[in-house]
């Protein structure tokens, strides 16, 4: 395989043998010529569910047994996988390149390409992967295409500079090379198609002819070559293949969006425009007197941000002209046994996957899916990124999440009391150094700082509620457009309980066994529904062991969540938080004050009397419960102490603020007892908490619960949880008092991190 991954095509097997002839200047198809292919029979490819198929992988071969995918999957080298239709298994090949032939057999070469690659192996993947190496150095030869399982075409350089296409094939370990008549000594830069009934379709120069590339039909048992004619309007370059061969048909892939066939029975040739437009590149496949074609894309976008049209891949009869879509869009297409095609794409009803096209009963051309990505290929919205309360002085911009980002939105935000509204369209892609409203895959949004900057709503900045809306056109055109409504509540200045660098999302610190405290920024996940890193944790610096207690306190000024540590002679410190770009910066500490040893347990970040600022709560050794009122003053954070439990609470262990949960007045409590049992206090709104609720038991399992705020944005806080041997794991908020927390989901945030001896 060469250059990129997903480029190189591959080759299928010698079946028939197909004789070729030459007749009044014209490839003809002799009487004996295979018909047209029969419908396959069921059964050729179990009729069973999708396999799955790895997203990130390219697809670069198939067999009867299986296929050939590519990929990058740690380190820097490409890794090949050949996945077998029968189980879904997966063998390794570790190989730099590949490429393909036969049913089941592959090339693999060690060279930067397959041409390149003078010592190769053919692996035959139906038998076990028995292998086959040739050395063509000692022949002088380069690699052209693999052919069968022992078999290669290979371009022979003579001593005198010319050039001649040979079969090479092993025998006991024994090359034998015989050349293909009818080819010029002077053709140089040979391509050849995948098997087909026994021959193959190759295209070449011709050295100090000018007049472009030429081509000729290969019979492989008989080693000759019949040229179809001078010319050939064929694409060229080192990543895909632009010809094609069937028992009936030639096809050639032009420049500038044109597909030229030619019938081999009567030698008539015919061309159609399949788009308006350059550099778009085609792919095209023929089954019989059908042609499949479509422009190879990813469902993504192309990297760079350009908006280029999809053709569908689409069939059409060279015999009746009917058309028709197989699949909404395809990004590779290969050759298939037995007469088919195999395509890697999706359909907006099945999905996005690896399909299998071939002649149905009736002798047209169908498509199923064989293996499945799992994602979806219509556009999907995924929910909103920001919290329900929104901070109008806030950084943070109204962010929405989508399946994919190359969509132009048309978002309009309107103020429910005023009626004032705001409308604009955000061209994901449009600009060239990149959108300022993409934030991420498929993450889109604006700032209310760019609100104001193009509406007279947005300088007014109301609080209260809002409606939004938006209509996402898909720019590649694949899939219907996708609309998207709901509502959130703007203010000002509210609290951010655990959100250390202000950009809507939950984070982590954490203090390893070392003293060093480690800052874990975090995001939603939709698809897998728990937290996830939004990049590395990353130090902030040691000697944090000095401390015996440390919490988050949510924001006092308006701003970041800040946080509070109390060293070992009992002297409580502050440690402001501020936003800067990409990160936070933390002020130098400041004093609160001593004395705050006679604390066993600390928590904050929950607004407990209502006034819109997380406060602090604390136990004591004989096991009251004390109040500290946020100030929203950094020089002096909280209000004289107020009791507002008596003893009792030295019965847990554990005590953890995580704001409204439940749904009632205020923010809540959660405590965990000696025995592991989690007992939730709704907060009443001033202060006070109703009865305790128990919860459930087993959370003795982890070391440190936190109250991580609404993390995945709808409207209800969340919890995380952190155990011994580096678990963790995510407890999405319900808003049921009776419930309030959903089946937990593994954590990766802190994978791969040290063992922590405190995470808040």
């Amino acid at each position: 395989m060469s250059g990129p991954v997903n480029r190189r095509r591959a080759s299928a097997a010698i079946t028939t043998v197909l004789a070729v002839t030459l007749g009044a200047g014209v490839l003809a198809a002799p009487a004996t010529a295979a018909p047209l292919p029969a419908a396959v029979p069921a059964g050729t490819v179990a009729e069973t569910a999708p396999l799955p198929y790895p997203s990130a992988f390219a697809f670069d071969a198939v067999g009867k047994t299986g296929f050939l995918t590519r990929g990058w999957e740690g380190g820097s080298r490409p890794v090949s996988k050949w996945i077998r239709f029968a189980d879904g298994s997966a063998t390794t090949i570790d190989a730099p390149v590949t490429d393909f032939s036969g049913s089941d057999v592959i090339m693999t070469g060690k060279g930067s390409t397959p041409r390149r690659s003078l010592v190769l192996e053919l692996r035959d993947m139906a038998d076990g992967g028995r292998t086959v190496t040739m050395d063509l150095r000692p022949l002088n030869a380069v690699y052209v295409k693999a052919v069968s399982k022992d078999s290669i075409l290979a371009e022979v350089t003579r001593a005198d500079g010319s050039v001649e296409l040979h079969l090479v094939t092993s025998t006991g370990g024994t090359l034998t090379q015989r050349k293909i008549e009818g080819i010029p000594t002077n053709a140089w830069g040979i391509r050849s198609t995948p098997v087909r009934d026994g021959a193959v379709l190759v295209d070449y120069h011709r050295t100090g002819d000018t007049t472009g590339s030429h081509a000729a039909v290969v019979d492989l048992a008989t080693a000759k070559a019949v040229h179809s004619r001078e010319n050939v309007p064929v694409a060229r370059d080192d990543y895909r293949e632009y010809s094609a061969v069937s028992a009936t048909h030639l096809a050639w892939v032009g420049v500038g969006g044109t597909i030229v066939t030619t019938d081999r029975a009567t030698g008539t040739e015919s061309s159609f425009t399949a788009y308006d437009g350059q550099g778009l590149g085609l792919t095209a496949g023929l089954m019989g007197s059908w042609l499949a074609y479509g422009t190879p894309s990813s469902l993504e976008g192309d990297g760079y941000g350009r908006v280029l049209p999809v053709v569908p891949y689409t069939a059409k009869s060279l015999t009746t002209g009917e058309t028709f879509k197989l699949l909404d869009y395809v990004s590779e297409a290969i050759p298939g046994p037995d007469g088919t095609l195999y395509a890697r794409g999706g359909t907006v009803e099945q999905g996005d996957g690896l399909y299998r096209i071939s002649l149905g009963a009736d002798g047209r051309p169908t498509a199923r899916m064989v293996a499945t990505t799992g994602k979806p290929v219509e556009l999907r919205y995924l929910g909103r990124r920001f919290p329900a309360e929104y901070d109008l002085a806030s950084s943070i911009p109204l962010m929405w999440q989508l399946s994919r980002d190359n969509a132009d939105i048309d978002l309009k935000i309107t103020h429910r009391a005023t009626g004032k509204s705001f409308s604009k369209t955000l061209h994901l892609y449009a600009e060239s150094a990149g959108s300022p409203y993409l934030y991420g895959p498929g993450q889109f949004g604006i700032t209310w700082a760019q609100l104001a900057a193009d509406s007279q709503m947005g300088k007014d900045a109301e609080v209260g509620a809002y409606d939004w809306s938006f209509t996402a056109r898909p720019q590649n055109g694949v899939g219907p457009d996708l609309r998207a409504s709901g509502s959130f509540t703007a203010g000002r200045y509210l609290s951010t309980p655990h959100d250390l660098d202000w950009d809507g999302n939950p984070d982590l610190l954490a203090r390893d066994a070392q003293g060093v405290l480690w800052f874990a920024p975090s995001e939603y996940d939709p698809a897998g529904k728990t937290l996830v890193r939004r990049y590395a944790p990353h130090q902030i610096g040691g000697g944090w062991q000095t401390y015996d207690r440390i919490e988050t306190v949510g924001g006092i000024d308006p701003g970041a969540t800040d946080f509070v540590a109390r060293d070992r002679s009992g002297v409580l410190w502050l440690y402001d938080v501020s936003n800067r770009s990409h990160g936070m910066k933390i002020a130098a500490r400041k004093r609160i004050g001593g004395g705050w040893n006679t604390y066993t347990q600390l928590t904050g970040g929950s607004d407990l009397d209502g006034d819109g600022r997380s406060d602090l709560v604390a136990v004591d050794k004989a096991g009251a419960l004390w109040l500290y009122r946020n100030t929203g003053n950094v020089s002096a954070p909280f209000a004289a102490r107020k009791k507002i439990g008596t003893g009792g609470w030295g019965v847990y262990n554990q005590i953890t603020a995580t704001g409204n949960i439940g749904g009632a007045a205020a923010g809540d409590l959660i405590a965990r007892d000696k025995d592991g049992v989690l007992w939730l206090y709704l907060g009443k709104g001033d202060g006070t908490f109703t009865a305790r609720r128990q919860i459930g038991g087993g959370w003795g399992a982890y070391t440190d619960t936190i109250g991580i705020g609404d993390a995945d944005h709808d409207g209800r806080p969340d919890l995380f949880a952190y155990g011994p041997n580096k678990t963790a794991y995510f407890y999405p908020g319900t808003g049921d008092h009776r419930k309030p927390f959903g089946p937990r989901v593994a954590s990766p945030v802190l994978t791969g991190q040290p063992a922590f001896n405190h995470v808040l």
